[in-house]
């Protein structure tokens, strides 16, 4: 990494954090072979005499857990048959019923692809079996498979069908995949839920106008609503983790991008390879839970065609380069008193564009 490029990177985030963007920052660069910059900066809030961000600060990732997570449970599944990539859905749910939904497989909620809304109309109910009917009952948006748009719902639903086939609860699936991934290191453990003991590394989140839980800060509970009425985790959000813990597991996707057939599923890179290349579906950047490369997307202009990475509401980031082998990690608690989504948009271009081949 070079010091001209470092250095440009560090003011950038100092000024988003002057300027209100965010309070606090964790970043991390590195390649396949290991970490190659990090960077930690700002408070855990506003507050004047608010503890210092760290190295072992836990953020809400938000929806770095549907690629992170979800996706790897569900290609764990498909690559040991339990859930191939083409089962229909409407052969795991009974709820999921209709000629307009009969075409909708697995690979499709990977693809955002279901035909799925966004979000739902009205507030989340506060158990899975009626939420689980409520996505399965509304209308579809457009018929599947002809066009992408971002669902959480085709994720929270994906989620589902791994706890159907996959012989337990998603949280205890992705525990028992991501664990071993931490080699005993408590900050490279990804995780489904946050300890009494661990609250005071990690930074807060403020709930949305619509959330009923306004008012008040949360500090290791999920900021996504819909999350929160699932009992904390479902397959959308609900991860938390810290930047060095993000790092890790991209640098072993990493590997897996650029060949490196050593880890076993679904870190291989066979399932890599599957797993990033760009959708068929018209007009889509979508990947199997990846988004990939726009000039116009997070991960900026001046990363290559191979990239592929996510973002989080809450200001999260994780981009991989396999051509460049690089990955980028940007965590952050903008929704904390913090700016705008397109706030966080323009530092996430520029923080990429500055490090790209840096």
């Amino acid at each position: 990494m070079s010091e001209r490029a470092t250095e440009t990177a560090e003011q950038l985030l100092a000024n988003a954090v002057e300027h209100g963007v965010f309070p606090a920052a964790v970043a991390e660069v590195g390649s396949s072979d290991g970490v190659r910059w990090r960077y930690v900066l700002g408070a855990l809030t506003f507050d004047p005499d608010a503890p210092p961000a760290r190295l072992d600060t836990l953020f809400d990732l938000a929806s770095l857990t549907k690629p992170i997570a979800t996706t790897t449970v569900a290609l764990t599944l498909d690559g040991q048959g339990a859930l191939p990539l083409g089962t229909h859905v409407a052969d795991v749910l009974r709820d999921w019923t209709g000629i307009d939904r009969a075409p909708v497989t697995i690979r499709h909620l990977l693809e955002h692809a279901s035909g799925l809304s966004a979000r739902l109309l009205d507030k989340p109910p506060n158990d899975r079996l009626t939420f689980m009917h409520e996505i399965c009952a509304m209308p579809l948006e457009y018929e599947p498979a002809s066009r992408a748009i971002y669902s959480d719902l085709g994720f929270i639903l994906l989620g589902f069908c791994c706890e159907e086939r996959g012989g337990g609860s998603l949280v205890n699936q992705v525990q028992a995949l991501l664990d071993p991934l931490s080699d005993g290191e408590v900050e490279h453990r990804l995780l489904t839920s946050v300890d009494a003991g661990d609250r005071g590394r990690t930074a807060p989140t403020t709930p949305l106008a619509e959330d009923e839980r306004r008012g008040r800060m949360l500090v290791g509970e999920v900021h996504d609503n819909y999350a929160a009425a699932l009992g904390g985790f479902a397959g959308h959000a609900g991860l938390f983790g810290t930047a060095p813990a993000v790092g890790r597991f991209a640098r072993l996707l990493l590997r897996a991008a650029r060949g490196v057939d050593e880890a076993p599923l679904p870190f291989s890179a066979t399932t890599m390879t599957r797993a990033i290349t760009k959708s068929s579906v018209p007009n889509s950047s979508r990947a199997l839970g990846w988004d990939t490369m726009l000039p116009t997307s997070s991960c900026g202009s001046r990363l290559s065609h191979a990239a592929f990475g996510h973002v989080g509401f809450t200001g999260t980031s994780l981009w991989i380069d396999p051509h460049l082998d690089r990955y980028f990690v940007l965590l952050t608690n903008r929704v904390c008193g913090g700016g705008t989504s397109d706030d966080m948009q323009q530092v996430r271009r520029a923080f990429h564009d500055t490090l790209a081949g840096a």
